[in-house]
């Protein structure tokens, strides 16, 4: 599944095997969020050597349901996309939705936020959904506090999310086992799911905050019940950048060496580099794209720059003449300036481009560096 190829000052160079393929390490998720990236088609992605997808449990349970998605052959299909495939929990989405949900210790009873329909999602439900869809690498139902919530709330979260851990490790053995009747419909066993019998590879995720005894704890109970991997959650959710980085400096020495390390929701070009030196193998963050659809644009040479700035009216160089992108080796800042300026949705699209293109390059630059240096 995980195989460790080299180890450097650098960080950590390696491959996870899944049923769609390999993934090399170290390596950025591009965020499809409900199967789709706004403004980049699967070709742009393919383009770009975007290896892997993550796609929202959350936003596709309620829409269109994981049970049209297992109709059409699983989410690859569906999609139209035959790399790999990581579906989060959907616990991060329950968990933001304040005064619209209600905890238990069997889960969480929700209202969408689309229409106000009741839900209830918790480990079963999650593990089950993910399964339907046919996903790569599935991730445990968590409770993911801010990490600037008080401990008594850490502390309640670390328990529920490992005793959740446990009911998603069991409810992925149940269906791992072809020949085991399932809940989930009459009749319907894994061979039925999205995942058309495949076994997925599951992963923990470690609550605790910033403090260490709670992670510590959180990290080796979730060893004890065994997982694929390992992701670290709770982080760059309010937190210093200093304070992020000395919980990975504590944690990663912890965690296994012959599995993933998966760090969520950091995409920050100057700390993935950090976070790779710290041992970390793999992130996902919308923010490359986000601060994009705003008109802040990353270039190859590390430097960036607000293309909606009045400087750029007039400035007819290329956007980024070494983009990965070939929009941006192609368009000029005046351009793209002038596209921003009047709300042209290919704004969006180059400029989305351009940022994830810039990332996915340094990943694999990286790669690279973390061989030579090995």
């Amino acid at each position: 599944m995980f195989t460790l190829k080299a180890v450097s000052p650098l960080g950590r160079r390696g491959t996870i095997q899944t049923n769609h393929g390999l993934i090399e390490t170290p390596f950025f998720f591009p965020v499809a969020t409900a199967g789709a990236m706004r403004g980049i088609t699967h070709t742009d992605l393919a383009d770009l050597q975007a290896q892997v997808l993550l796609c929202n449990t959350y936003h596709l349970h309620l829409h269109p349901g994981e049970d049209v998605i297992a109709d059409a052959g699983g989410l690859h299909a569906f999609i139209g996309w035959n790399r790999p495939i990581l579906t989060d929990s959907g616990g991060y989405q329950v968990f933001s939705l304040r005064g619209l949900r209600r905890i238990s210790d069997r889960g969480v009873e929700f209202h969408a936020h689309t229409d106000g329909s009741l839900h209830f999602l918790g480990p079963v439900e999650a593990t089950k959904i993910q399964w339907k869809l046919g996903s790569d690498i599935i991730m445990c139902f968590d409770e993911c506090p801010p990490s600037t919530a008080s401990r008594r709330e850490i502390e309640t979260a670390v328990d529920r999310t490992l005793r959740w851990a446990k009911v998603c490790k069991e409810t992925h053995e149940r269906l791992s086992c072809p020949s085991r009747p399932l809940s989930m419909g009459e009749g319907e066993t894994s061979a039925a799911s999205g995942g058309r019998g495949r076994i997925p590879l599951l992963f923990g995720i470690v609550q605790g905050g910033l403090h260490f005894d709670l992670r510590k704890k959180c990290i080796e109970e979730l060893q004890a019940i065994g997982f694929d991997g390992y992701a670290l959650g709770g982080l760059a959710v309010g937190e210093t950048e200093e304070e992020m980085l000395g919980v990975l400096r504590e944690l990663t020495p912890l965690l296994p060496a012959e599995q993933p390390r998966y760090l969520m929701g950091v995409g920050v070009i100057h700390q993935l580099r950090q976070c790779v030196q710290l041992g970390i193998d793999m992130f996902d963050c919308v923010l490359p794209m986000r601060i994009a659809r705003h008109g802040t644009i990353l270039l190859s040479d590390g430097s960036a720059l607000r293309i909606t700035n009045a400087k750029f009216k007039e400035d007819h160089a290329p956007i980024d003449p070494d983009s990965p992108s070939d929009l941006s080796r192609t368009h000029l800042k005046s351009y793209l300036h002038h596209l921003f300026k009047v709300n042209e949705r290919l704004a969006e699209t180059i400029a989305c481009k351009q940022n994830l293109g810039v990332t996915l390059k340094m990943m694999r630059e990286l790669r690279a560096k973390i061989e030579r240096h090995s």
